[in-house]
């Protein structure tokens, strides 16, 4: 309203958040994931085989050094422990950062971490169960290498990974943010620091009268704006022809925000949102069932 000639704003919130069901009935001649559009039997059988699938888990850590001794002790503890249970793990996701620091272009930094993935892969290739029926996705983190900061952000380059991947024929390099589809499900996987981020762009710090959770806070910005990122692009560049690629239109099943605070999890609006938090840091990651959306909390 305009108050002598001035316009004040008395409240300012998001737009409503669309129900997924909703968008995909109006829409329905729209093919969303990129996957090619299903017909009806096609996701009734889908939806059979995930009902099925209780057993399957992904287990989920973010920011792995390489370079750490401890961490790599740590990781083989992990691998050990789920090569041990009667049904392994679907899919392994290690999130960056690999590295404990932003790693620069010089040769001889490139060249160590080569061979630090090597010594990974061949880590990986002493757990034959897990080698044989496990696939492991591995999503770069901000201060990883690469040609530049700007999201999306490539997958890492193959110079980096060419051993690992030579021992390791399930392994999978995708770019960030990356979608996983499962069954019917549309799962995203996103690594940035986007709370503390976020959190500094803020010109008028959020209302606790709702929750004083600041990870419940990110989890309902993302989610309303329908954006995984929506920084303004002197905060956070994008490439703008794929700028598609951080929406979260319509809203998926699951968000993996990978993120150095420490792990939370958020149902919110039908969608299921965690933090794995720090591997390196803090020793957690997560345990996650997709049939069933249930989210386990895990630390060493």
């Amino acid at each position: 309203m305009q108050v002598n000639g001035i316009f004040q704003v008395i409240t300012c919130g998001f737009p409503p958040l669309e129900d997924r069901d909703k968008t995909l009935k109006a829409h329905s001649e729209y093919d969303f994931f990129g996957g090619g559009t299903q017909t009806k039997e096609e996701t009734i059988r889908l939806a059979d085989l995930e009902r099925q699938a209780v057993s399957d888990t992904f287990v989920i850590l973010s920011d792995i050094w390489l370079d750490d001794e401890e961490v790599i002790r740590k990781l083989e503890t992990v691998l050990d422990g789920f090569e041990s249970v009667e049904t392994v793990p679907s899919l392994f996701v290690f999130m960056g950062n690999f590295c404990s620091r932003p790693c620069n272009l010089s040769f001889g930094s490139y060249s160590s971490l080569r061979e630090q993935f090597g010594k990974l892969g061949r880590m990986i290739g002493n757990h034959p169960r897990l080698k044989e029926n496990s696939r492991f996705l591995f999503i770069p983190g901000p201060g990883d290498a690469g040609p530049s900061t700007v999201l999306p952000r490539c997958a890492l380059p193959n110079y980096l990974t060419e051993e690992l991947r030579n021992i390791i024929p399930n392994a999978i390099f995708s770019s960030n943010p990356c979608r996983v589809k499962f069954y019917n499900q549309e799962i995203v996987f996103f690594r940035q620091d986007l709370l503390y981020r976020m959190r500094r762009s803020c010109l008028v710090t959020p209302s606790t009268e709702e929750t004083k959770d600041p990870f419940k806070h990110l989890v309902y910005t993302i989610t309303h704006q329908s954006h995984l990122c929506p920084l303004p692009l002197m905060v956070q560049p994008i490439i703008w022809n794929y700028d598609h690629s951080l929406r979260l239109y319509p809203t998926p099943h699951t968000i993996v925000l990978g993120d150095k605070s420490e792990q939370d999890v958020c149902k919110f609006g039908g969608t299921t949102c965690f933090n794995p938090g720090s591997f390196s840091t803090d020793s957690t990651f997560v345990a996650y069932r997709p049939s069933t959306q249930e989210v386990e909390l895990s630390a060493l």
